[in-house]
């Protein structure tokens, strides 16, 4: 986060503008907006300022800018087309600690100017730091049509009830609760459909029917995808931004945990070879324990829970206990990494069919049902099995897959770090142990591998393929 984002009231606060043009009427538009009292310092003005000035609403001295036109002023923006006065405008402005934009010039700045929607009370700003102002507006006329003007009056409407609700709802975590239901049921439908006052006098009823008794628990588990944050799904995200607790693993990647409600507590639950933060009946009882203290509590996995995320154990102890939860399936690993590594898991010509295993070794081997695995004209997807590679390939060779069976590894998919490493059974493991390959990656064996290098589309910022996969118009050579 380059620039914290804040809200400042100027409301009857004494701003400064440096600037007569055009550019600093559209700065002074944005003050006046907000309540200030403006003042501009400039020789000349614009038609638009000479408006203004007319009309009463801001003060003008005519003159070059002086270091004492910031006396009692709470903010500043320089809007000249001459860099020394602007640039002298930062400096004393900073001396005094007033806060001071410079337009299009993010160095001189202690604050910048974001896009904004407006609906008054609410406000969004956008910001892209000062990289690509049109980025920002052009992010500013989507959010635009997809933000109606009523939502002003539904921010109105439940802001004069909040302190009806407040002394209604003792606990936090209920007034929390109630106006989410509120704002994602009827009362919302009625307020976009024009019925303002059927829509309060449902808000009002729905109070007096809620009752203050502590909030009842439940627990949400959520697939969080294979770790790109596009991957999840619209429940996954409003459930992430309804969680008072969120308990999450190893796998679940920064930047879908920046997703969570900021205030959720946040609680490790990852696992890695022989080292558990967590064991899994711990996790379980830990569940049960925040649901009954009336915690809404987020169960977060990588990929899907259903798919080698234990979430069926969890759920097991949920319904035991009687803890109402709910299930939201993610992409799993093997769809989402195959799909972006550009291998399709199953195609007519290469696997009719497809498998998932897990590659976990104990005692130094893994338990498979190896004929199975090794039937040609299928795909056999394994995840967690990096350490276990060699076994994997050896076992898959002795039961009778070809030693020029192609396989790929796969570390990071879907992300900006995603790593590819494509070979055969026979050299997939001293390739992978060349590219020094880390956890999560995911195995994936078959004929269908030999599509990646035609196939691939995805192109990470800082990942990178390696292949010993031979074309698919060349035959492997005994």
């Amino acid at each position: 986060m380059d620039y914290l984002p804040i809200f400042l009231n100027i409301h009857n606060k004494t701003c400064l503008i440096v600037g007569g043009g055009e550019v600093a009427a559209r700065k002074t538009d944005l003050l006046l907006q907000a309540g200030a009292q403006v003042f501009v310092v400039a020789p000349n003005l614009c038609s638009t300022l000479q408006d203004y000035l007319k009309q009463g609403k801001i003060h003008h001295t005519a003159a070059s800018y002086q270091p004492e036109n910031l006396d009692d002023m709470h903010l500043v923006i320089a809007a000249t087309d001459d860099a020394i006065i602007n640039r002298q405008v930062s400096e004393t402005a900073q001396q005094r600690r007033i806060p001071v934009n410079v337009v299009d010039n993010p160095d001189l700045c202690t604050f910048i100017m974001p896009s904004i929607v407006d609906r008054s009370p609410l406000m969004i700003a956008i910001s892209s730091g000062g990289h690509s102002p049109v980025l920002a507006r052009l992010l500013r006329a989507q959010l635009e049509t997809m933000i109606p003007s009523v939502y002003a009056r539904i921010a109105a409407l439940a802001g004069q009830f909040r302190t009806q609700v407040q002394h209604h709802f003792t606990q936090p975590e209920k007034r929390r609760q109630f106006w989410e239901k509120v704002l994602q049921g009827r009362f919302t439908e009625l307020m976009l459909s024009g019925k303002e006052q059927a829509a309060e006098d449902y808000l009002l009823q729905t109070l007096q029917q809620d009752n203050d008794m502590p909030p009842q628990g439940e627990v949400y588990l959520v697939g969080a995808g294979p770790g790109n944050p596009d991957l999840l799904t619209f429940r996954a995200m409003r459930l992430m931004q309804q969680a008072d607790v969120v308990v999450y693993d190893r796998l679940v990647s920064q930047p879908i945990l920046d997703m969570v409600r900021r205030d959720a507590t946040r609680i490790y639950a990852g696992k890695e070879r022989n080292r558990h933060t967590l064991e899994q009946e711990s996790i379980n009882q830990l569940l049960v324990r925040l649901a009954q203290q009336g915690k809404r509590v987020l169960r977060l996995k990588g990929g899907d829970p259903f798919i080698f995320g234990r979430g069926g154990e969890e759920i097991e102890t949920l319904t035991t206990n009687h803890i109402p939860f709910q299930v939201v399936p993610g992409i799993t690993a093997a769809s989402g990494v195959a799909a972006y590594a550009g291998i399709p898991l199953t195609h007519r010509d290469y696997a009719q069919s497809c498998i998932f295993v897990t590659g976990h070794l104990k005692d130094n081997t893994i338990d498979l049902d190896w004929p199975h695995l090794a039937r040609p004209n299928q795909t056999v997807v394994i995840y967690m099995g990096l350490l276990g590679l060699p076994v994997l390939c050896r076992q898959l060779i002795a039961h009778g897959m070809p030693l020029e069976t192609p396989a790929a590894i796969v570390q990071q998919g879907t992300t900006q770090q995603q790593k590819v490493v494509t070979g055969t059974l026979l050299t997939l493991p001293e390739l992978a142990q060349a590219a020094q390959l880390t956890p999560p990656t995911l195995i994936i064996v078959g004929n269908v591998v030999k599509l990646h290098q035609q196939l691939t589309w995805f192109e990470p910022a800082t990942g990178t393929t390696q292949s010993g996969i031979l074309p698919l118009n060349q035959e492997p050579r005994n």
